[in-house]
């Protein structure tokens, strides 16, 4: 066959794009996006390879009709690794199927590996050599060390420039446009001069609580303009206003540096909402992308140009502001897939800041730690753990990044702890539960955190219909929002408001109750409950009470076992447990207790260090949170619509992303129980669906009293 060779054919049948064409602009992208890290070189080749298989005949006669399959992928890696090129190899090989794992010299020409795919026989190709001149001297950045950690970081994100170029490209051509997106976004001074408007009227603060407020965020200003990239601390006490100082900090820093964007990770969606509430008041809403499972950009004929432009950006993070959260922050920079793998790039020359850094999972803390430690040695990343608990992180750091300090962006708050010291703990020992719901009813506002959700179901039973909420993940993400709106007003008003919750309040919730209890839990938690008791200093400490009980002889549940240990060794030894001496001797016993093995339970470091490059397999294993439960979809309000249209056939992200504020998991114990009592329908293998409305309650969310009998609420 003779020229020209053809890439992509426009759905309209009129326009053709040739493969030269294509490789050359994909070249090009990729390119650009890998200039942050100096791997413009590997990127460039990467793109000029990635399709010379379209120069098949085979595959020309599939793009003008033919159903055959044609590997068009294989041919360029099997091009770079002849060329010594082995992360452009792994990155061809991947730009449509996924990342593979290396495999073995013994594997076969049928196997999936990157060693199988490297014996495959392919169609013809040659004429890719009449068009295409490849660049010599091409290496890996000498910046990268040979070790499997690195290297295997290093090949996620030079594919990750390879996928969104080649996307990029091919979304450009179908569109009949040079560029497709309308990146209109404010710059780093331009979002910069928005924070100022916003703080302005902080800067003559007329309270002595605004004066220290005020001195922790011009601080961090200051940080961000003068200090060098790197690794971060910021530890503000609660009420000291960490929220406004750390965005404070990253867009002085972005400005200065010349930094591409700002990525705020939040370890819960139960909290994102009103992060992302704060930035787009500050840096208007059209600034400030939201990415997680429970939200949904809807692309349609009714969409706003703002929502399209999101729907974009949430493909490959080209937003300047990007609140997120840690499951699809670490999770992705463990994938292989190339929709979870594409935004990679541009976390490189980001300030990132992760929120209530002591939430980070013990399982998976190890390959987490690995990976910040990459971002900020390798790919200009700064990097701050923002919390009132620092989870002593430094000798983990240490083992990853010798030599690299941990600095703290503002020295001067961790001496401030008297001062924001709003509450006063209290042992109360052993509660029975009925006691307990004595003690929470009698009071008119009050907050009390459990840690089982059928423990905060039987609580919130016993105490006055009038004013008491239930804050549990039995309830839908839509119900929990509502409740917390309820919840706020009563309190900004003076009315009654008894909360029982789970843990889910603790992190960065913003409410404030006069008292609190919690049951005894890690440290940590106890001392984040304590964050929502007397939040504003209105009342004085000593009579501002965190009352920390336990109700079972042995406290639990199991897996809360070795926190409880830890911090019972706390509460003994410190008279004040929340000083910064007692927190950090919480988490280094906490550490040791747990060892070191079960600080990567999927052993994904030491699979990366054996130079085998299992990518596929570590992309499968690596989870933040380990899915143990299954998601129930409630036919409750907007859901019932939703799950109407599961049932007529319809799918896809944006259905499931609106049905994800009506879903809600249980674990494999409850799901026998409703399946058991026919509650359950399965519209197929993986959606199930409630039958019976009666077993959910929008107050207090899905029935834990199936196996009694007692399914139903009244």
């Amino acid at each position: 066959m003779t020229q020209p060779f053809y890439a992509h054919i426009s759905e309209d049948g009129l326009r053709m794009q040739t493969v030269y064409s294509h490789l050359k602009n994909t070249a090009k992208l990729a390119s650009e996006f890998a200039a942050a890290f100096h791997g413009e070189k590997q990127a460039y080749l990467a793109g000029l390879l990635h399709d010379i298989g379209k120069y098949s005949e085979a595959f020309q006669q599939r793009l003008f009709g033919s159903s055959a399959h044609v590997d068009h992928s294989t041919a360029g890696a099997q091009e770079a690794f002849r060329m010594h090129q082995m992360e452009v190899a792994f990155a061809v090989a991947g730009h449509h199927s996924g990342l593979p794992d290396m495999g073995g010299r013994l594997d076969h020409a049928s196997n999936v590996t990157l060693s199988g795919r490297l014996k495959r026989q392919v169609k013809p190709y040659d004429y890719w050599k009449k068009e295409i001149c490849l660049p010599d001297h091409v290496h890996r950045p000498f910046t990268i060390p040979c070790d499997g950690v690195s290297i295997a970081f290093y090949i996620r994100m030079l594919y990750s420039c390879l996928v969104d170029a080649d996307y990029l490209d091919t979304e450009h051509f179908m569109n009949g446009r040079q560029d497709a997106r309308e990146n209109d976004y404010s710059s780093m001074s331009e979002l910069y001069q928005k924070l100022e408007q916003y703080i302005a009227p902080w800067k003559n603060p007329t309270t002595v609580l605004n004066r220290q407020r005020n001195d922790i965020l011009q601080a961090c200003l200051q940080c961000g303009r003068t200090a060098a990239r790197g690794l971060y601390t910021l530890t503000v006490p609660t009420g000291g206003g960490k929220t406004v100082s750390s965005l404070g900090f990253a867009l002085s820093m972005a400005q200065a540096k010349k930094m591409s964007r700002v990525i705020y990770v939040i370890p819960y969606t139960s909290i994102i909402d009103q992060t992302a509430d704060v930035f787009e008041e500050i840096l208007g809403a059209e600034n400030v992308l939201e990415h997680h499972s429970g939200v949904d950009y809807a692309v349609d004929e009714e969409a706003t140009p703002v929502q399209r432009r999101k729907a974009l950006a949430t493909e490959n993070w080209d937003a300047p502001v990007v609140v997120t959260t840690a499951v699809q922050f670490f999770e992705s920079l463990f994938a292989n897939r190339p929709s979870r793998c594409r935004k990679l790039h541009n976390i490189a020359n980001s300030v990132v800041i992760f929120d209530e850094a002591q939430s980070l999972p013990v399982s998976q803390l190890l390959p987490c730690v690995s990976v910040i430690a990459q971002l900020v040695l390798y790919y200009g990343v700064t990097a701050v753990l923002c919390t009132a608990t620092q989870p002593a992180l430094k000798p983990l750091f240490a083992k990853f990044a010798p030599g690299m300090p941990v600095q703290e962006i503002c020295p001067t708050s961790m001496k401030q702890h008297d001062f924001f010291k709003r509450t006063t703990l209290k042992t109360l020992g052993y509660l029975p539960k009925e006691e307990l719901a004595n003690q929470i009813g009698s009071l008119e506002q009050v907050l009390c955190v459990v840690n089982r959700r059928k423990t905060a179901q039987h609580i919130y039973a016993g105490l006055p219909a009038d004013g008491s909420y239930c804050l549990t993940t039995l309830l839908c993400p839509a119900d929990r929002k509502r409740l917390l709106r309820e919840i706020r007003d009563r309190l900004q008003n003076g009315l009654p408001c008894r909360v029982v919750s789970t843990s889910l309040i603790e992190a960065g919730v913003d409410v404030d109750f006069p008292v609190a209890y919690r049951e005894l839990a890690g440290l940590d938690s106890i001392l984040q409950t304590a964050g929502r008791c007397n939040r504003e200093g209105k009342r004085p400490a000593a009579e501002s009470l965190v009352h920390i009980f336990w109700l079972e002889k042995q406290p639990g549940p199991n897996m809360l076992a070795q926190n409880i240990d830890a911090a019972e060794r706390v509460l003994c030894r410190f008279a004040d447990p929340s000083v910064p001496e007692a927190i950090e001797d919480y988490f280094m016993f906490y550490r040791t207790l747990v060892g070191e093995k079960h600080l990567d339970e999927q052993c994904i470091l030491k699979q990366l260090d054996s130079n085998t490059y299992p990518l596929a397999s570590i992309a499968k294993n690596f989870r933040l949170i380990e899915q143990q439960g299954h998601t129930i979809y409630i036919p409750c309000g907007e859901g019932a619509a939703l799950i109407e249209r599961l049932r007529r056939g319809e799918g896809g992200r944006a259905l499931f992303r609106k049905l994800g504020q009506y879903g809600v998991q249980v674990y494999a114990d409850h799901l026998k129980e409703l399946e058991s009592a026919g509650m359950i329908e399965w519209i197929d293998e993986e959606v199930a669906v409630l039958t019976d409305i009666r077993a959910y309650d929008a107050n207090m969310g899905l029935s834990r009293n199936v196996a009694s009998g007692e399914a139903f609420f009244t």
